[in-house]
């Protein structure tokens, strides 16, 4: 596998030019349609070089980037290294580069693959340089032409077998659930021997949430009183899988403030791994059954309580807007899209709040703060509650480490970012961590366990859940380990 894992010497140039400062201004003058592209050929990419002329990065975008470093200090990679590739702006440059007939190698990729796609840069940008759409479309292309090694591919071979299919993942929970209960997780663990071997699978084995019984919905729940809205819900894959808790305090929730909830039993992988992983035509597949398994369903909104599931569907119209049979359905599916926050603070409440007399901390999910600009919703909903005190976390900005499954395929860096976002939260003094999206919280408890301060652990729906059905703050009380 390409090694991102490890320290990178802070300050450090890259082989391909050094720093910026080195070189100078990246982008020449030149412009189109309002674009300053530079030098980069307004035609097909460079012969030999790292990408073909099949959709590689946009060298319009590319040219809108400045170089004004306004997103060094929000990027992970950035922050933790110091070095100049491992910015957005370095990042953009390599493109670039590859553009211009560099080819693609491992260092290039190197770099790529460092990068979390947690879009903080996005929002830094004064500019409004979309790093996202570049990202993804520099790593659709290195997936098909750049060779990985052997175990890379395996890894990853074992990633997408898995993860993006809900019923294997149900196949999984029963053996894992066992493992845990009889304690072999914790030996297995105590020995180290995973970690020496297999560093990643052991990143894997570690994040894995504590199970309980699963909880299946019903494919209609009725509204409580009078119906407001007929909503859908996506139940996801891991989300569906390891946190069934999570879908079933979302549906109370949202049958409490006036709303049928569908469940199609067809559903499955909405194809966010997927699209930000490289593999387009994958995505673009779970896609296409998404939107049919809730095209007939008669539904107002389509609601997420995963931030990397909602991000990349409300991006379905330009997943699929070459698909001259999905295109026009794939728009109208993205608009009806809503993270479970928007609906419930657009719908506003009439279920009564009960007091939850407990300070919790609230962690922003870069796919629903970055990639969707939701920040104000998770916590008008928070604030809302009787008794309730809500903590802000330093460098709220900086992602957690999960950011999908990069800390699955670079355990290192993930691991020093999950850290610094442990200390962070405990800095707070909060008894509760709150966030929206399942793989923070399993990677968040990863590190909050590592740093010895035991702490509640709970989704932004199932606090709201709590006040509504009347529970006490102790259920959010951290569980301990023997």
């Amino acid at each position: 596998m390409t090694d991102t894992s490890q320290h990178r010497d802070a300050g450090s140039g890259s082989s391909t030019g050094g720093t910026l400062g080195e070189m100078g201004a990246v982008v020449e003058p030149s412009t189109r349609d309002g674009h300053d592209a530079g030098a980069i050929d307004w035609g097909t990419p460079a012969p030999g070089g790292a990408f073909d002329d099949q959709s590689p990065p946009d060298a319009a975008l590319i040219g809108d980037c400045v170089h004004c470093g306004f997103c060094l200090p929000t990027c992970p990679t950035y922050v933790l290294w110091g070095e100049e590739m491992d910015s957005p702006r370095g990042r953009i440059y390599l493109m670039k580069e590859g553009l211009e007939g560099e080819p693609m190698n491992d260092e290039l990729v190197s770099h790529i693959d460092a990068c979390l796609g947690c879009m903080a840069c996005v929002t830094a940008c004064p500019s409004g340089v979309q790093y996202d759409t570049l990202i993804e479309q520099t790593r659709n292309q290195v997936e098909r032409r750049h060779q990985r090694s052997a175990s890379d591919r395996a890894l990853r071979g074992l990633i997408f077998s898995l993860f993006p299919h809900p019923q294997r993942l149900k196949l999984v929970r029963g053996p894992l659930r066992l493992v845990q209960r009889t304690g072999l997780d914790r030996a297995l663990r105590r020995t180290g021997l995973l970690e020496r071997l297999a560093p990643q699978l052991a990143a894997m084995e570690g994040l894995a949430p504590k199970l309980g019984a699963p909880q299946p919905l019903p494919e209609y729940i009725r509204a409580t009183g009078e119906r407001r809205m007929t909503v859908g819900m996506l139940v996801g894959c891991v989300q569906g899988a390891f946190f069934p808790g999570v879908n079933s305090a979302t549906a109370r929730v949202l049958r409490a403030e006036g709303c049928d909830v569908v469940v199609p039993a067809s559903q499955g992988c909405c194809g966010a791994l997927s699209a930000h992983n490289g593999r387009e035509p994958e995505a673009q597949d779970f896609a296409r059954r998404l939107v049919d398994a809730f095209e007939d369903s008669g539904v107002e909104r389509v609601v997420v309580n995963a931030a990397g599931c909602g991000s990349t569907m409300k991006e379905y119209a330009a997943l699929l807007a070459d698909d001259p049979a999905y295109a026009e359905r794939a728009a109208g599916f993205a608009e009806r899209v809503r993270d479970v926050s928007e609906i419930l603070v657009e719908l506003g409440p009439v279920a009564p709040r009960h007091p939850l007399e407990m300070t919790v901390a609230y962690h922003d999910a870069c796919h629903l703060a970055h990639a969707q600009g939701v920040r104000s919703e998770p916590r008008q909903l928070l604030d809302a509650i009787p008794g309730l005190e809500l903590k802000e976390i330093a460098e709220a900005e900086i992602c957690c480490g999960s950011a999908g499954i990069y800390n699955i395929l670079n355990p290192e860096p993930a691991r020093e970012l999950g850290d610094r976002k442990a200390a962070n939260i405990v800095r707070t003094g909060a008894q509760v961590l709150v966030t929206a999206n399942p793989g923070c919280l399993m990677q968040v408890t990863s590190a909050i366990e590592r740093a010895g301060h035991p702490m509640g652990m709970a989704h932004t729906i199932e606090v709201l859940d709590a006040s509504i059905q009347g529970a006490p703050a102790s259920v959010f009380a951290p569980t301990t380990t023997p």
